[in-house]
């Protein structure tokens, strides 16, 4: 089955079609994911500011991670489970626009980027983690997070304006 088969496959199903027809469903849907959105890039910008040094300077790295993270994730599932289902209401439209492609990569990169900082940024933050200063390391991370998610904001807007 060839890539636009599927989409229009995904296109038709009971669900996708519910959502696309129904004029009050979708903008609920996009609602609900909007404001995971704004919670996941709210609690991440939180520790990308500390890991930056400009912000929440009183917590330890690792207490202030532990406290906001679970809020990040338990809001990234809803974005995760909203995302999918605005997507299948156009798939074949969505999986051609440019700015939805460029979204779907700057999430694989933010990912890569959070991953890369666990395996080798994180490592020691027990002998920095408490200190107003934070490791290059740590910055970088923090700094291309922030790049990375304002772009997921933007090209997710684009994607928005760019559906006709």
């Amino acid at each position: 089955m060839d890539i636009y088969r599927a989409l229009a496959w995904l296109q038709a199903t009971p669900v996708a079609s519910t959502i696309a027809e129904n004029e009050i469903l979708f903008p609920w849907i996009e609602s609900i994911h909007v404001l995971a959105i704004v919670l996941v890039i709210g609690t991440i910008s939180v520790v990308d500011l500390r890991l930056l040094g400009v912000a929440s300077l009183e917590r330890p790295v690792s207490r202030l991670m532990r406290d906001v993270l679970p809020y990040t994730w338990g809001a990234f599932a809803v974005a995760a489970i909203t995302g999918p289902l605005l997507f299948s209401s156009d798939a074949v439209h969505y999986a051609h626009n440019f700015y939805f492609r460029g979204k779907l990569i700057l999430l694989v990169l933010a990912g890569l980027n959070m991953a890369l900082f666990h395996l080798v940024g994180i490592g020691d933050v027990g002998r920095w983690g408490t200190t107003r200063q934070t490791p290059i390391a740590a910055k970088a991370a923090g700094a291309v997070s922030l790049l990375i998610w304002i772009s997921v904001v933007a090209f997710g807007r684009w994607t928005g304006f760019t559906m006709h």
